[in-house]
């Protein structure tokens, strides 16, 4: 393997990566939060979903994405996709930022989530609406009884949710089928869900089609506002950090598609036309 070269050591902007488009709606709620910072958003969009995906190509193009951003300056990192959150974040932590550059740091959405949870939840059974490969690797239902030993998790995969919101079908009446089965199909599994996990940031757009299938009394955890404050905690708790993260108010847009493509798609999410720039990220040649 040939030897990483150095990153540059300037402070930069807060990067934000995911897979696709939905990591656009934690970015807003972290850009609402914390609007002071520059950011660096990067969609792989030319190789999205990732959550029908193995963990090996998960981790592969996470890992690529991640030092696309260091090297464009990014001392921070957050991981705004729960599938690489699921598949890649431990490893990339563990494994590829000790030899990387060890005062980097790459954070994910699973594990504010989790945190938060567990002070949301009454009758201690929490559902989760994801994507397959999230549901596939386990990561919430062991997240959540390493913090919150005793809760139930059941989990319902949702194959079809992610391109229904990125074809714009997802207000369609056609997509009403598809929500309401597998809404019910959870509920059914466990009748004692009182707090549900919308575990894909894509899912968001569907939760005026979700909220009116809840009973009384199931809550839905607000995924975004969690990461934004969680973040925010973060860098007051690292001044050495915070320190590393520049202030502008500005953000840049990546993607490994095609630019207008990815603006199209994106305004669906920030309800506002923005410009991207193409890049290319590891074996992407779009």
């Amino acid at each position: 393997m040939n030897p990483t070269p150095p990153y540059p050591a300037a402070p930069g902007p807060i990067g934000v990566f995911d897979s696709g488009y939905g990591g656009l709606t934690i970015l807003e709620q972290i850009r609402a939060t914390l609007p002071g910072y520059d950011y660096l958003y990067l969609g792989d969009n030319a190789r999205t979903p990732y959550g029908t995906r193995s963990f090996d190509v998960v981790y592969r193009y996470t890992l690529e994405c991640v030092t696309h951003l260091f090297a464009r300056g990014c001392h921070l990192v957050i991981l705004a996709c729960n599938t690489a959150s699921a598949k890649a974040l431990r490893t990339i932590q563990q494994h590829d930022l000790p030899r990387l550059d060890p005062a980097r740091r790459v954070l994910g959405v699973i594990r504010p989530t989790v945190e938060a949870v567990g002070t949301l939840t009454r009758t201690r059974h929490i559902g989760l609406l994801a994507t397959p490969g999230t549901v596939q690797s386990g990561s919430y239902p062991l997240e959540i009884q390493k913090l919150h030993e005793g809760i139930a998790v059941t989990s319902e995969a949702c194959p079809m949710w992610v391109p229904l919101i990125e074809n714009n079908e997802h207000r369609s009446p056609g997509a009403d089928y598809f929500v309401r089965q597998h809404v019910e199909h959870l509920l059914a599994a466990d009748p004692l869900i009182d707090t549900l996990i919308l575990g894909c940031t894509h899912y968001p757009l569907l939760q005026p089609k979700i909220e009116p299938l809840l009973p009384a009394g199931v809550s839905i955890v607000p995924q975004g506002r969690i990461v934004a404050l969680s973040l925010a905690d973060y860098l007051r708790r690292h001044p050495e950090m915070d320190a590393r993260c520049t202030r502008g108010g500005t953000c840049r847009y990546l993607t490994t598609e095609a630019t207008d493509k990815f603006s199209a798609s994106a305004s669906i999410f920030l309800q506002k036309d923005v410009q991207a720039e193409h890049v290319r990220v590891g074996d992407v040649h779009s």
